[in-house]
C-alpha cells in the first residue's frame, strides 16, 4: 500500500484550502512541425505511459483523514481522460497559446482519476505544435515531471522506441515504493492515545535535527511568521490566470557567472528581482530590504531517485534586493544573500522538519496544514522554483522540441510565481499570475530578458576593462 508522505499530503490540503487553487505543475512543450497524425501520437503516448504505473493510478483517502491518501490502481483507466486535442485560434502567435495555458492552470485535476493531463495543441504559427503537460504536485516535484516528460519523448532521437526512464526510475508494476516514515493502513490505530509514542519520536527527531540546523530552524520560523512589506503580490485570488515566458541564452548566462563569479541560479534570481522591481515601482509601490521575500525550494533528491514520482525539497526564504537599482550590485546581493542563506542551515532545517512530520500522527499533520493554509499570510511574497531540465535536444516522432517553459502553481495567497527550467541552449522562466494582479505580465517576461541582457553587457565591459593594457612610452 503506498501512501501518500505529509509533505505530498500537504498539496491537496493546500489547494483544499482555497477554491481557486490548483496546485498542478506544468510542462509546456513546443515542437516543430508538422505535426504528427492525432491517432499515432495517442497511440504512442499510450504505449510510453504505460511504464509509468502512477499514471494509471487514483487517490483513495482514508476515513477520517486517520491516515493519509493512498495510490491504488484505476479500474476505470482510460487514456481518452487524459489527452486533449485542441486547435488554437487564429492567429495562433504566443499570445493565444499562452491564454490557453492560463485557462488549462486555473483548473482543478479531477481527483477521482489519475492526476495528469496533456494537451496537444495545434494551430501554432511558423509550422508548430505543443503538448501541455500537467501534473499534480502531490505526484511529483518539478524534477520528477521534468523526467516525466522526457520518458514521452523518443530515445537517443529513434522515433520508434520510448525514453528507458519510465523503465528504469519509476515505479514499476512489481515494485513497491514507501513513502518514508508512514505506515500502511493495517498499522493504523483510531485510539489517539496510541499517537502518544509518534510524538515522542518526532520529539526527539526534531531534537537531534534542531542541534544540526538550529540556526535555521531559527531563521525560517521568524521568516514564515513575521510579516513583511504589505504589497499587492499577497492577497486572495481569483478564478483566472495569466500565463508568459522569458528565454535567455545559456551561452550568456554563462558569460555573467565567469565574469562575476556567481551560479547560473544567481543570474536568474537576480533577472527576476528586476522584474519584480520595475513592476512594483510601475504600481507606486516603492520596494524595499524586506519586501520581496521569496520561497526558494531546494531539491533533496539524490542521483539515484532522480525519477522517482514523489515530492524531495526543502525551502529557503531569502529576501531578494528588490531595493537595489545597480543590476551588477544587485547580482553581487542575490550571491550574498543565497550563500548565507544556505550556510545558516535553512534547507537542512526545512529538510528536518519535513522527515520530523512523517513521523507525527497523520491526523495531526492534516489539521494543522489545513489551519495554516487558511490563514492570510504577508511574510513570503512569490515562489521561485529552478530546475534542471534535459541538457540534449528532445524529440517526440521525430519532431524535434524546440522549447520547453515551465508552468508553477499558484497558491496560499502568493498571487505570482516563477519557475526557470534550463533546456539544451535556453534556460526559460514561466510566469503563473493571478489574472487580475498581474495584468502586465508580458512587460514583467520582457524586464527578465532585458535585466540579462544588462548583465551580458555588463559581463562585456568588465572583460573589456581587464583586457586594456596601459600603453608604455619609448622615450
Amino acid at each position: 500500500m503506498e501512501q501518500l508522505t505529509t509533505l505530498d499530503a500537504g498539496f491537496l490540503q493546500a489547494e483544499d484550502s482555497d477554491r481557486h487553487a490548483s496546485l498542478a505543475l506544468g510542462a509546456l512543450a513546443v515542437l516543430e512541425g508538422p505535426a504528427p497524425d492525432y491517432a499515432t501520437l495517442f497511440s504512442t503516448l499510450g504505449a510510453r505511459i504505460s511504464g509509468c504505473r502512477r499514471f494509471a493510478q487514483k487517490l483513495q483517502p482514508h476515513p477520517l483523514d486517520l491516515a493519509p491518501p493512498h495510490w491504488v490502481d484505476d479500474p476505470d483507466f482510460d487514456m481518452a481522460h487524459h489527452v486533449g486535442h485542441i486547435a488554437l485560434p487564429h492567429p495562433g502567435g504566443d499570445a493565444e497559446l499562452f491564454c490557453f495555458v492560463a485557462d488549462q492552470m486555473a483548473r482543478r485535476l479531477d481527483r477521482d482519476r489519475p492526476l495528469w493531463h496533456i494537451w496537444v495543441i495545434e494551430g501554432l504559427t511558423d509550422d508548430r505544435w505543443a503538448m501541455l503537460i500537467q501534473v499534480h504536485h502531490c505526484v511529483g516535484d518539478g524534477i520528477a515531471t521534468s523526467h516525466l516528460l522526457t520518458g514521452l519523448c523518443d530515445e537517443c532521437g529513434d522515433a520508434g522506441e520510448g525514453v528507458a526512464s519510465f523503465a528504469d526510475h519509476l515505479p514499476g508494476a512489481d515494485e513497491t515504493v514507501s513513502a518514508p516514515g508512514q505506515s500502511g493502513l493495517h498499522g493504523v490505530s483510531l485510539n489517539p492515545v496510541s499517537w502518544a509514542s509518534g510524538l515522542w519520536h518526532v520529539s526527539t527527531s526534531i531534537g537531534a535535527a534542531a542541534m544540526r540546523a538550529a540556526r535555521g530552524t531559527v531563521e525560517l520560523s521568524a521568516g514564515l511568521l513575521r510579516p513583511g512589506s504589505t504589497t499587492s503580490l499577497n492577497g486572495p485570488m481569483s478564478a483566472l490566470r495569466r500565463y508568459s515566458a522569458a528565454t535567455v541564452s545559456l551561452d550568456d548566462v554563462n558569460r555573467i557567472c565567469r565574469a562575476f563569479d556567481v551560479t547560473v541560479n544567481d543570474v536568474a534570481l537576480a533577472a527576476l528581482t528586476e522584474a519584480y522591481r520595475g513592476m512594483l515601482d510601475r504600481r507606486g509601490e516603492h520596494p524595499d530590504a524586506e519586501t520581496l521575500r521569496t520561497l526558494v525550494p531546494v531539491s533533496t533528491r539524490s542521483g539515484d531517485a532522480s525519477g522517482r514520482t514523489d515530492n524531495r525539497v526543502s525551502l529557503m526564504l531569502p529576501f531578494l534586493p528588490v531595493e537595489e537599482a545597480n543590476p551588477v550590485r544587485r547580482l553581487h546581493l542575490v550571491h550574498a544573500r543565497l550563500r548565507r542563506t544556505k550556510g545558516a542551515g535553512q534547507h537542512q532545517a526545512g529538510s528536518a522538519l519535513v522527515a520530523a512530520t512523517n513521523r507525527l500522527p497523520f491526523p495531526l499533520t492534516a489539521w494543522a496544514v489545513r489551519l495554516l493554509t487558511r490563514l492570510p499570510q504577508h511574510s513570503v511574497a512569490t515562489v521561485a522554483t529552478n530546475v534542471p531540465g534535459p541538457s540534449q535536444p528532445l524529440h517526440i516522432l521525430g519532431r524535434r522540441v524546440a522549447q520547453i517553459l515551465p508552468v508553477p502553481p499558484i497558491a496560499l495567497q502568493l498571487r505570482t510565481g516563477v519557475a526557470m527550467l534550463s533546456y539544451a541552449e535556453s534556460l526559460s522562466f514561466g510566469i503563473l499570475a493571478d489574472y487580475d494582479t498581474m495584468p502586465d505580465i508580458d512587460e514583467f517576461a520582457h524586464s527578465i530578458e532585458a535585466a540579462v541582457a544588462r548583465l551580458v553587457s555588463s559581463a562585456k565591459r568588465r572583460k573589456n576593462s581587464k583586457n586594456r593594457r596601459p600603453l608604455v612610452g619609448t622615450g
